[in-house]
């Protein structure tokens, strides 16, 4: 089995900063990528950000650019998101997630940690 632990969500006032972790355990193939999805009340979930396992390479939604920054510890299958300047639309469920070897989309979730942003 496959297992994604999720920590540090919580609230904050507008302009505050949090940091999640994502470590991921159980027998699988090797990791491929990570990411950070979140879902906002009443709306779809998006994209926020990736990295991939073996090369460092990240990759960002337009709407958190500059803002957040994703990095990993490759030893501890940990995902981590550092949340800066933090607005109030950036209140939503965050979920990690993991795309392994064998697979081009993410194949395996938390289950979410809340960010609240209050203004």
């Amino acid at each position: 089995q496959v297992q994604l632990v999720e920590s540090g969500g919580g609230l904050v006032q507008a302009g505050g900063s949090l940091r999640l972790s994502c470590a991921a355990s159980g027998r699988t193939f090797s990791i491929s990528a990570m990411g950070w999805f979140r879902q906002a009340p009443g709306k779809e979930r998006e994209f926020v950000a990736t990295i991939n396992w073996d090369s460092g390479n990240t990759y960002y939604a337009d709407s958190v650019k500059g803002r957040f920054t994703i990095s990993r510890d490759n030893a501890k299958n940990t995902v981590y998101l550092q949340m800066n300047s933090l607005k109030p639309e950036d209140t939503a469920v965050y979920s990690c997630a993991r795309r392994d070897s064998q697979s081009s989309t993410y194949n395996y979730w938390g289950q979410g940690t809340q960010v609240t942003v209050s203004s």
